[in-house]
């Protein structure tokens, strides 16, 4: 198997390839005088390939279809995106608007597609080719495990994303966790855990992606005003858009712990024996 890494995931390309064991090729990323992309892949592309490209920007989108198309005489394609930006636009809420999620998938050429963590898997469905969604939260549970904590405790954001908190905290023996609003009033409404409490515990609250930031915020500085020890902010994708990391700190962060699905300087876990894993089975 030979892997190819696309501009936004060179290193998690050669960190899949040292997990996997298969080549990795190299390839060309240059703009245009006009801004358009040149992309070529300088290495023999042989039989069989695996694209590995987060799509976080446009640009990032249209590598990944350069890549694609210079690999049209391989027998088998594989394309891993690790972070799929506009999977969040999934759904028609009003006439006229466009399901972006769909119009993406379809120009994806593949036999095989595989995301991480992508925010809705009904997105899949969308794929002319087999897609497979992988889950790295486990692997952020880990590493979880691995730290100094005292009597942690996992918490998501909301009930929508309790999954994500019990698979991080599964086998690990740690607590886990949901925030609950319950409104006391018709002004006032209060938000707590569902089951546990977080006095004098460390907080791990964690997500799928971290965007803005303000959400996770907001829940920190609550934590701290119920008495949490120390609170510490965890996503597979880091995006953190603009001023996000500052104001996870201003609310009293202890620190933030992501994968490389995206880049970042925050990406202490890597997804790449998640990847390797998928690929060597094909």
């Amino acid at each position: 198997m030979n892997i190819i890494g696309g501009p936004s995931s060179q290193l998690l390309a050669g960190r899949t390839c040292e997990s996997s064991g298969s080549n990795l090729l190299i390839s060309e990323f240059r703009k245009f005088p006009d801004g358009e992309l040149y992309t070529r892949i300088i290495d023999d592309i042989g039989e069989k390939v695996t694209i590995i490209q987060s799509t976080i920007t446009d640009t990032d989108l249209v590598a990944l279809l350069q890549l694609i198309e210079a690999c049209n005489e391989a027998s088998q394609i594989n394309v891993v995106i690790p972070y799929m930006g506009y999977a969040r636009q999934d759904k028609r809420f009003k006439n006229g608007e466009s399901i972006t999620a769909r119009a993406i998938a379809r120009t994806i050429k593949a036999d095989n597609v595989f995301t991480i963590n992508i925010h809705d898997q009904s997105v899949l469905d969308f794929f002319d080719a087999r897609a497979v969604n992988l889950d790295a939260t486990p692997m952020i549970g880990k590493y979880i495990k691995t730290m100094e904590f005292h009597d942690p405790l996992i918490i998501a954001p909301d009930d929508g994303a309790i999954g994500i908190a019990r698979n991080a905290s599964e086998d690990l023996g740690i607590d886990y966790d949901y925030l609950e609003k319950i409104r006391l009033s018709g002004e006032s409404v209060s938000i707590q855990p569902k089951n546990v409490k977080v006095k004098g515990r460390d907080v791990i609250i964690i997500d799928d992606i971290i965007s803005t930031g303000g959400t996770i915020a907001e829940t920190i500085s609550l934590l701290k005003k119920q008495g949490a020890h120390e609170v510490f902010a965890a996503c597979v994708h880091p995006v953190l858009s603009n001023n996000a990391i500052l104001k996870l700190f201003k609310a009293g962060v202890k620190g933030i712990i992501a994968t490389d699905t995206i880049d970042k300087g925050v990406s202490v876990v890597s997804v790449a024996p998640l990847i390797a894993n998928a690929i060597n089975v094909i």
